[in-house]
């Protein structure tokens, strides 16, 4: 039997996500995208009072009605969606492996239109490792104290659908070796400290990735009096990956994000 399977899997069209699919692509987040043209006042109210997680707010700006959606504490559980009539709808892209504040999109309400801010620059230590790691990088994933949902999605990155590898880009075991952190799960009080001396033990320039809504925020344990925060609480964090768990595709879209220069990149071949 064993020997069937071999010949069917030889057999096979050879599956592998192309980077062009893998950009952006945010297919099975659950998480909600905007038709700015179809919002109203009493459809932004709904929308936000639906959001127990208080990832969409309501503001008044310049007298002008605001509704901003922050994806780094959305966790995708579709209220918004059902009580959007049709204003709010599942993304297919979104942006991952950007800065805090990109992870925040705001709308005129009354205009219909979305209010584009300026990306904020990265770190210096961002842009030295860039030039530095070229087409290799060693990762050690840390958890913080996660429900494990993120490491499953990072598990699948190694297999033969998205071959993290074939970027030159590999999980290591001990932070020693490594380049970059990818860090999930809300920072609890016990890991807090063991998170602290993990990026310490680090050599530098090194990169760090909050992962999830847990590390972008604390997600649905931000409040609870046994957790610090999300990442940047506890470390300097350099991009946030969003999800409840962010997809493989996002993990992988956002790690090439995080490392993508007009100089060097993991994806050019010589």
């Amino acid at each position: 039997m064993i020997f069937d399977i071999i010949k069917r899997s030889l057999s096979s069209p050879r599956v592998l996500i192309s980077v062009e699919d893998l950009f952006t692509n945010a297919e099975g987040s659950r998480m909600p995208d905007v038709d700015a043209m179809s919002l109203t006042a009493s459809i932004a109210r709904r929308v936000v009072d639906s959001c127990g997680i208080c990832a969409l707010a309501m503001d008044d700006v310049d007298e002008r009605m605001v509704l901003s959606l922050d994806y780094g504490k959305c966790i995708g559980c579709g209220h918004c969606i059902e009580a959007g009539e049709g204003a709010f709808f599942i993304a297919g892209r979104i942006l991952c492996g950007v800065d805090r504040q990109s992870l925040v999109r705001r709308w005129d309400v009354e205009s219909g239109t979305e209010i584009v801010s300026d990306e904020v620059a990265m770190t210096d230590d961002a842009n030295q490792i860039r030039s530095i790691v070229g087409r290799a990088l060693n990762i050690r994933q840390v958890d913080g104290g996660s429900c494990n949902g993120c490491e499953a999605e990072i598990g699948a990155l190694s297999n033969p659908y998205y071959d993290l590898e074939r970027f030159g880009i590999h999980f290591v075991a001990s932070p020693k070796h490594a380049d970059m952190l990818l860090v999930t799960g809300p920072i609890t009080r016990n890991m807090a400290e063991a998170v602290k001396r993990t990026y310490e033990a680090t050599p530098s320039p090194k990169l760090v990735v909050a992962v999830g809504a847990c590390g972008c925020s604390g997600g649905i344990f931000a409040q609870s009096p046994e957790v610090v925060g999300g990442v940047d609480s506890v470390i300097p964090v350099d991009t946030f990956i969003p999800g409840c768990p962010p997809t493989a595709a996002m993990l992988l879209t956002g790690i090439l994000q995080t490392l993508r220069t007009n100089r060097i990149s993991p994806l050019r071949r010589n």
